[in-house]
């Protein structure tokens, strides 16, 4: 038997081989640029020096109390710096961090406790009375620790509720010891962070990540986005949704500002930009909507561009010309839960300007290509798994492959292997995959619409009616018809001070679709969203159907 010569004596050691984890990109900015900004919070200002200094007395604290590997530390807290030291302490300890959605009732928070087996629960006040609540139910009884803002002073849009915990976060970090020597994952598939999707149906999946897909996303999410040395980054997507697509971890890869904004208001976001020269932001189209809207007295001038980046549906080309026009530049990207965030970005070619206004459109409405750190993605028949012929046209299931992928959900194989079946994640969006690679959505599976034996994309409809100016969002549902089976129905939320009616709205739709792919019906409402901007289809579709 020959032996090869490149696997004898070349072992993995130490010196050669170490686990990928985002914790060594704090590690590393803060040896490198000590004293440069790290966290900006109101009058806060924190160096890096200081960010991974109180990071790793965050761990410490955790540690003392037993905080071990396989442990889970739950917090429910807003776009603050102790969201931040989260993010970093406690998968310092090799605990796993779960961040709640701020805005979930207290039944859903106690079945997450639960489920997560949670240890150590840090609060904000803002939230104590609805984490009270889900306490009474939960059959876990954390160590409870009352997270209290500085920020959070008397004249703001929310109350602070009264305190809740045994202790208090400062007093609890204050034990432990900023030198702490952390624990390196022993291995980078070790898990670092606990994403719960967001239970549309039963109760939510837990999304499990490694720490080698965190540490990926800090590289990939610097390529996308465009990031150079030292991005001042402005916090309005929240930090609990995808573990804020992984950019608690990726700015110190370039040693960047976080500015945290505990509110996504517009006046407190123009504030930021024009004072601290924000270069970054990312948010689901309502953040795009909040500035684009705002009262001219809430707006401020700033000399540099923003680059934007934003998920779900494209915006509109009205939308992006009006971004462009308030200095900003909309980078358009696509993922899920399960793909730690985005994993596919609409990489866009310095040609493509020179195309004429329908082309360019067609173009900026697909949702792209892969994300460097994933290996695969593909448009895939979910019955035979052979990929759909890249034509543009014929639509399949959107399916990925590669380390920004989940490790699975908690406690639930069978619903992890349904997600992996064919050796692909499968995402359950529908897609076309055009010649160049690109990919773009058509719907979510369950969003076909079916009329008279022809599917209707509900994207396709929503894209025609946000072309009308008035529109400010829209969804598309099925409504159930005795003749056709499904025709198509419109929510639509109106721009301030607009009118328009559901007449001219179906006209309007008549004139860039077929007729059949067109609302039979208008309805004139605000569009229920989630915390994180996105449209609530489920909610729209029992109002479809209780109105029958």
């Amino acid at each position: 038997m020959t032996v090869n010569p490149y696997e004898t004596d070349l072992d993995r050691n130490p010196a050669n081989y170490q686990p990928l984890t985002p914790l060594t990109h704090l590690a590393r900015a803060a040896s490198v640029y000590p004293d440069h900004i790290a966290v900006i919070h109101g009058s806060l200002r924190m160096t890096y020096r200081t960010f991974y200094a109180r990071s790793r007395q965050l761990a410490s604290a955790l540690a003392n109390r037993g905080i071990d590997k396989g442990d889970t530390v739950s917090v429910m807290l807003s776009n603050t710096p102790a969201m931040l030291e989260a993010h970093h302490g406690v998968p310092m300890t090799g605990a796993v961090l779960h961040s709640m959605n701020t805005r979930l009732d207290a039944a859903i928070i106690a079945f997450q406790l639960d489920h997560a087996d949670v240890k150590i629960l840090i609060v904000d006040r803002e939230f104590s009375g609805v984490v009270k609540e889900a306490l009474d139910i939960a059959s876990v009884d954390p160590l409870v620790i009352d997270y209290d803002d500085p920020e959070f002073g008397e004249n703001t849009p929310f109350a602070k509720g009264e305190r809740i915990g045994t202790e208090d976060y400062e007093a609890f970090i204050s034990q432990g010891d900023p030198d702490y020597d952390w624990h390196m994952p022993g291995d980078e598939w070790d898990s670092i962070s606990l994403n719960y999707t967001s239970g549309t149906t039963g109760n939510p999946k837990g999304v499990v990540y490694h720490h080698r897909g965190a540490a990926l996303m800090g590289y990939a999410n610097v390529v996308a986005s465009g990031m150079g040395r030292h991005p001042v980054y402005l916090w309005t997507l929240p930090m609990f949704h995808c573990n804020g697509w992984c950019f608690p971890w990726t700015l110190s890869v370039v040693a960047g500002t976080h500015v945290c904004l505990r509110w996504v208001r517009a006046g407190a976001m123009y504030d930021a930009i024009a004072e601290h020269g924000i270069t970054h932001l990312c948010g689901a189209p309502i953040v795009m909507a909040t500035l684009l809207n705002a009262p001219q007295e809430e707006k401020r001038p700033f000399s540099q561009t923003v680059s934007f980046n934003t998920a779900a549906a494209p915006p509109p080309e009205s939308v992006l010309a009006q971004m462009a026009e308030a200095g900003f530049e909309v980078v358009h990207l696509y993922g899920l839960t399960e793909t730690y965030g985005p994993a596919v970005v609409n990489e866009w070619h310095r040609e493509w300007d020179e195309l004429d206004q329908q082309r360019r459109i067609a173009m900026k409405a697909r949702q792209g290509v892969r994300y460097t750190a994933l290996e695969d993605l593909s448009v895939r028949d979910p019955q035979t798994m052979e990929p759909v012929p890249p034509d543009g046209e014929t639509i399949g299931e959107v399916m990925f492959r590669g380390n920004i992928v989940m490790k699975g959900y908690l406690k639930n194989p069978d619903a992890s292997a349904e997600a992996f079946a064919g050796g692909w994640f499968h995402s359950g969006d529908l897609g076309v995959m055009h010649p160049d690679g690109y990919i773009q959505l058509k719907d979510r599976s369950k969003d076909i619409i079916i009329s008279g034996g022809e599917n209707i994309s509900s994207i396709e409809v929503e894209d025609a009616l946000y072309k009308h100016p008035a529109v400010q969002a829209a969804a598309v549902v099925a409504q159930p018809d005795d003749k056709w089976g499904e025709t198509p129905c419109a929510f639509v939320e109106l721009k301030p001070g607009m009118e328009a009616s559901a007449d001219e709205m179906i006209q309007h739709c008549r004139g860039l679709l077929a007729h059949f792919k067109c609302p039979r019906y208008v309805v004139f409402q605000d569009v229920p969203k989630t915390s994180t901007g996105k449209i609530q289809k489920f909610v729209l579709r029992e109002q479809v159907k209780n109105a029958q």
